[in-house]
């Protein structure tokens, strides 16, 4: 009896034994497995939401969480995540993807029409999902109130209706483009132009749309790539509000192919907003020069800037500020657009030659916007473009990009990498060599502002020095003593060396390798000399309400200077 006890409990151990190895496996294996499924079945359907983007005519983006309460236009269910279209707004969930682009039409951005340029077109509604404190065309009720899929929007004039307010008459109503109709590139008049090219037909100017009497069409290039990385979502908030084919991502596409679209518009009537930092609207004018060079010059566009980038300077000089993140809404961006005022910038040319009897290379030649130095703030820029080389993916955010400034910044502070530069450089003004005090670095100056919104030329205003401006054919030369020296500066705490202003700046760099940036691009240069002289004009767009408290203090200086000569004369 006692063996058989013994032979059972030895049994029933080993059962449970292997009964707990068995539900171990299981809560191992089982995980895994599902989560396999799932990756498996995600991949997937990533596989046919792609086949369906691709194959759409609709700009399909997919977002895991919308921003505001959503409504699939297709089921009317309420949504979380699904796809957006970044033309026309249509939302809907991934199951009905397939529907969606059966049931409704995107924008078109070209359309025949017997009428010609002076054609029309009826409004183009989508239900559901109206913006936010919309109001009704009809009843001037706000729209969108009701928890579901309700009410209606017009893709290229944005007006909405109530869904009680929709009537018959407004599904054949022509349609006015709303309030930025004078930017809008209507789609039959693109048609028109393909015809009248077809028939060897130039005179586009008498092709203006019908009842535009001040018509701007406005191109928008933006760079997905610049600063705090907003340009993806700028594109699609413009091509909501505007014709797509205005639209451009330069990522994707060069400045040079985008503004071929000038061409097909009326001569001096077009404006471009260029959506990046002031290296990206660099870019851009160096493409327009690109179409002067090939006999273009009466398409030659103004240009406007929204700031994306780390310092803009250039920007914050035409009064479109510091830096954009989103606070502005996209509409009150192209009311400034159309209200700002054409201004000239001064453009040139930056000539480095190498020393050396045996020296065969070309000079290098660079387009200067902004300013040149040599000295700490260049070997700052230096770093930092090496650094983001690197690691570009650490350098998304604008405050990222200057805490990494300032980091270089106080390393040179210890270091001093630039000094004596005096004993090895000469700098000649209009020809006249200049003895230079004590110095670390040199800034030429062709705008107000340098180093991310600081007016270097008139420094603290202690002296009575002319403002500098970007349109007078003149250079302002600096020099500072150090990176901290740049830092007090910065602060109003002390005042650069004013070293002049000249038409034409020659410096010789006759010993060592040293630092020297143009508009933020760096390089390490060995002994040289450089030559700036003046090259050209570009057409810009300067906004009268973007103001700091700088520029105020500079406009009342510059007031009370007036004041002074008409009261001498």
């Amino acid at each position: 009896m006692e063996g058989t006890e013994s032979r059972s409990g030895t049994s029933s151990s080993a059962v449970a034994d292997w009964s707990l190895v068995f539900w171990t496996l299981c809560s191992v294996i089982l995980p895994v497995l599902i989560t396999l499924w799932c990756s498996f079945q995600r991949s997937r359907r990533q596989v046919l939401i792609r086949d369906i983007f691709r194959k759409s005519k609709h700009d399909w983006h997919y977002t895991d969480l919308f921003g505001q309460p959503s409504y699939c236009c297709v089921c009317a269910q309420h949504i979380l995540q699904g796809a957006f279209c970044n033309c026309c707004g249509l939302r809907v969930s991934e199951g009905c993807l397939k529907k969606a682009d059966q049931l409704f039409l995107c924008k078109e951005i070209m359309m025949r029409s017997s009428g010609g340029a002076h054609s029309s077109m009826p409004h183009h509604w989508i239900r559901g999902n109206v913006p936010l404190c919309s109001c009704c065309m009809i009843c001037k009720q706000q729209c969108g109130t009701q928890p579901k899929l309700c009410d209606y929007r017009c893709v290229w004039c944005q007006h909405t209706v109530h869904d009680d307010c929709m009537v018959d008459c407004l599904k054949t109503e022509e349609c006015t483009f709303g309030e930025f109709r004078d930017l809008i590139i209507p789609p039959y008049y693109l048609s028109t132009i393909n015809q009248m090219r077809k028939d060897k037909r130039t005179s586009y100017e008498k092709v203006v749309p019908y009842c535009r009497k001040h018509w701007m069409p406005v191109i928008v290039l933006a760079n997905t790539r610049s600063g705090n990385n907003m340009g993806e979502t700028l594109l699609g908030e413009f091509k909501i509000l505007l014709n797509p084919v205005q639209v451009f991502d330069l990522s994707k596409i060069t400045p040079a192919k985008a503004l071929q679209l000038c061409t097909l518009l009326p001569c001096n009537t077009v404006r471009v907003l260029v959506c990046g930092g002031d290296g990206t609207v660099g870019w851009v004018l160096d493409a327009i020069d690109e179409m002067k060079i090939k006999g273009q010059e009466r398409f030659i566009p103004q240009v406007a800037i929204l700031p994306l980038g780390t310092g803009n300077d250039l920007s914050n000089t035409l009064g479109w500020g510091a830096g954009y993140a989103g606070e502005v809404p996209v509409e009150q961006i192209l009311r400034n657009v159309m209200e700002a005022d054409g201004i000239k910038l001064d453009r040139w040319k930056v000539q480095v030659t190498n020393k050396g009897y045996y020296n065969l290379r070309k000079p290098k030649v660079f387009t200067m916007n902004n300013y040149f130095s040599i000295g700490p703030d260049a070997l700052m820029a230096l770093n930092f473009h090496a650094h983001r080389q690197k690691t570009p993916s650490l350098f998304s955010s604008r405050i990222i990009n200057k805490a990494v400034y300032f980091f270089y910044g106080t390393k040179d502070c210890l270091v001093q990498e630039c000094k004596d530069l005096n004993k090895k450089i000469e700098l000649e003004l209009d020809g006249e060599r200049i003895e230079l005090p004590n110095l670390e670095g040199i800034i030429v100056l062709n705008i107000g502002y340098w180093g991310g919104g600081c007016r270097l030329w008139e420094g603290m205003g202690d002296e009575p020095y002319p403002l500098a401006r970007h349109d007078d054919g003149l250079l302002e030369v600096v020099g500072v003593h150090g990176s901290f020296h740049c830092a007090q500066i910065q602060v109003k705490l002390a005042n650069p060396i004013r070293l002049g202003q000249a038409h034409t700046v020659r410096l010789i760099l006759k010993s060592s390798k040293m630092p020297m940036q143009v508009d933020g691009e760096p390089w390490a240069q060995g002994p040289c000399t450089v030559t700036i002289t003046h090259k050209t004009h570009a057409l810009m767009l300067y906004h009268s309400g973007e103001q700091t408290d700088d520029d105020a203090s500079s406009m009342s200086e510059q007031d009370h200077v007036t004041e002074q000569t008409d009261e001498d004369v």
